[in-house]
């Protein structure tokens, strides 16, 4: 019977196990150390999105499977795509406006 067999990367993330069964799971870490990706030797994968506060928003699997999530009090919800689109056009739209500076003569129709 063979040993179990475990790699973790430079910042101590597990990046491939191996059961003493044979099971083998893959994992892939940004640079926040979130983890992005999963792969088993069974075909199984799993990608996972992150926003500026390492919050999962995103996250989909190689059968179809594709989930949203927003973040209120530290609580996870999920949310739709539609509605994961619409709060971000909200951000970029305030972050846009946030930059822009406008004269009250851009405001007046000539």
């Amino acid at each position: 019977m063979s040993e179990e067999i475990k790699k973790s990367d430079k910042n101590g993330n597990l990046i491939y196990y191996k059961s003493s069964s044979g099971w083998e799971k893959w994992y892939k870490y940004d640079e926040n150390n979130n983890q992005i990706h999963y792969k088993d030797s069974a075909g199984f994968e799993y990608w996972s999105e992150f926003d500026g506060d390492n919050d999962e928003i995103h996250c989909r699997n190689n059968k179809g499977d594709k989930a949203w999530y927003k973040w209120k009090n530290d609580n996870r919800i999920y949310i739709t795509e539609k509605e994961y689109k619409e709060i971000e056009f909200r951000k970029k739209e305030k972050e846009y406006l946030s930059r822009k500076k406008c004269s009250r003569f851009e405001l007046m129709e000539i």
